[in-house]
């Protein structure tokens, strides 16, 4: 069982919220597309690229669905999904934990229901924990998150220097309030307690942190996608995946940028290669 597969999304623009326009996350899927390609040799029939309108809820979890379904059957041993995007938050909705708020991921679609976001119309981590369990042990999983689960923010400097945060608050006061103040434990917790041995989360950034859109080198990029990409190129895919999240932290901090990139996952597989 060789295969390999990969879902890359990024979406700019959303359809019932225009004022919300990112500009950097399709450049995202672009640039993790080639790096998967150039280093990682993926095939161009095992990778799909979802932006902007063709990001729908509905064809993000319809194309992870086949993805889990092939490793499942044996096609597939290496699985990886990168998205881009604004994250948000929404209350606990599974009731597994008492004060928790759920961290959630917009796609194109993202909608209103009431005063709070459409289950429809949103992807909470939830659903991806559920999908992502399913998987058998040898399965290696590789998941890119440049998006972020706080409101906390955006620095003056940042407006100087083309900057935007990745996140898009609960639609009214009164979800905001639901939410507000509430800890979240965020899709790395959920899977590591569900004794995944082979998954790989790489955050953009902290939980109570924001993730940058920002402008660099005369274009667009999510600052976390920007640098990993640089790092991985120069090294050939010679550091292990620890040494370059050093790599990136280093870079963003040197940029002036405030996040703090994350990888979550057993120690053995922070000193792995990224074949």
């Amino acid at each position: 069982m060789t295969g390999k597969r990969a879902l890359c999304v990024g979406i700019n623009n959303f359809k019932y919220f225009p004022s919300a326009a990112l500009r950097g996350c399709v450049n995202d899927a672009n640039d993790m597309e080639n790096l998967l390609k150039i280093l990682f040799e993926f095939q161009s029939d095992n990778i799909v690229k979802l932006t902007d309108a063709k990001a729908t809820k509905a064809n993000i979890m319809k194309n992870l669905q086949e993805m889990l379904v092939g490793a499942k059957s044996g096609k597939y041993s290496h699985l990886v999904f990168t998205m881009s995007s604004h994250g948000t938050q929404v209350p606990d909705l599974s009731g597994d934990e008492s004060d928790r708020v759920d961290e959630a991921f917009c796609p194109y679609d993202l909608k209103e229901k009431q005063d709070e976001w459409d289950p429809e119309h949103i992807i909470v981590d939830d659903e991806l924990r559920d999908m992502f369990i399913q998987l058998p042990d040898e399965i290696v999983l590789e998941v890119f998150l440049d998006t972020c689960h706080s409101g906390t923010g955006l620095k003056a400097i940042d407006l100087i220097w083309d900057r935007q945060t990745r996140y898009i608050p609960p639609p009214s006061l009164e979800a905001f309030k639901r939410v507000d103040g509430k800890r979240q434990r965020g899709l790395n917790k959920a899977l590591l307690e569900k004794g995944m041995r082979q998954h790989i989360l790489w955050a953009a950034c902290r939980a109570d942190q924001t993730s940058a859109d920002a402008n660099i080198d005369g274009d667009w990029h999510g600052a976390f996608t920007y640098y990993f990409c640089k790092e991985m190129k120069a090294s050939q895919n010679k550091l292990t995946r620890n040494e370059i999240l050093e790599k990136v932290r280093e870079d963003l901090k040197e940029a002036d940028y405030t996040q703090i990139p994350q990888l979550e996952c057993e120690a053995t597989v922070r000193n792995w290669n990224m074949d």
